[in-house]
């Protein structure tokens, strides 16, 4: 049995982290950190508690401007045009904050918690976040772990138009409505047939809306991944040992993402999941929670 921490707040890089520990405090620190507008618990109970009983501790957080962490202020809603001047133009979005920030975060977060390394697992914009950390602070990170993520290169192919159209939509006006829009943004994320995650799908829904939702600060996220350009040239120093897992057929962050990631970083592992879109359904949790236990492990095993 896997000892489990319930949520605390910590103050960390000027802001408030809300985080929650699965594991024995002794074992491997193991950051999870989540993607754009997603909780902490968009990384399943289940799925933490399964990583802890392969020997590390576990530790999920709600980065800045979602979930329990704090809310910050300022940026308006991205429009078309400005999507347009960048994908066009090159020129940039303006935003509040970048991906560096939610990188010092992570490692306020670590210094809170007086984890001096960690391994990170970053999801979609946490993955950019962690290879941010990797860039900018390679001594505290143990081993990379970058999902269904990118490099920030233009030159991907960009989201399928219903994944753009679901990212670009108003926010739901009432809690009946986020329900029903967050099945119906899974359904397209997860890109095929799920009826076992479909079915949990409302009771997800409202845990994260029980938590508190923060439409602006989605906003606010979306801006600090597209103000902050590409890392494709910045990976090619890495040396953190790396391991790049993503779906043959996410609607988001498009297979060439990852791919794209995987090349620039020296030694990189990629591993492609067959049928994955842009989510992590239970089914192909052995797989994926596998890789990363011995991806980490190795990466310890080889440091010491």
């Amino acid at each position: 049995m896997t000892t489990h921490q319930p949520p605390q707040t910590v103050r960390a890089n000027g802001i408030d982290i809300c985080y929650e520990i699965f594991g024995n405090d002794n074992a491997e620190p193991l950051l999870l950190i989540m993607g754009l507008g997603a909780q902490m618990i968009h990384w399943d109970d289940g799925f933490c508690e399964q990583l802890a009983a392969r020997g590390f501790r576990v530790i999920r957080f709600d980065n800045r401007d979602i979930g329990k962490s704090s809310h910050l202020t300022g940026g308006k809603r991205l429009t078309p045009l400005e999507l347009l001047k960048l994908r066009f133009l090159r020129i940039p979005v303006a935003a509040p904050y970048k991906l560096i920030d939610m990188a010092r975060d992570t490692i306020g977060l670590m210094d809170a918690l007086g984890i001096k390394s960690a391994h990170l697992v970053g999801a979609s914009m946490g993955g950019m976040i962690a290879q941010e950390v990797t860039l900018s602070f390679p001594e505290r990170v143990r081993s990379l772990t970058s999902i269904m993520s990118t490099t920030g290169n233009p030159r991907i192919p960009p989201p399928t138009r219903e994944a753009a159209a679901m990212l670009m939509a108003p926010p739901p006006q009432s809690k009946e409505e986020f329900i029903v829009r967050f099945g119906q943004t899974w359904k397209v994320l997860r890109a095929g047939s799920f009826p076992e995650e479909e079915a949990l799908d409302p009771g997800r829904a409202e845990r994260v809306f029980a938590r508190g939702l923060n439409p602006a600060g989605v906003g606010r996220q979306l801006r600090a991944v597209l103000a902050s350009g590409s890392r494709k040239e910045r990976l090619h120093s890495v040396k953190t040992p790396t391991l790049v897992i993503h779906g043959t057929v996410d609607p988001l962050v498009r297979p060439e993402g990852g791919k794209d990631t995987a090349a620039s970083i020296p030694g990189a592992k990629l591993l492609m999941i067959e049928g994955m879109g842009h989510a992590l359904p239970m089914r192909f949790w052995p797989e994926i929670i596998a890789a990363i236990d011995k991806h980490a492990h190795g990466a310890a095993a080889k440091a010491a």
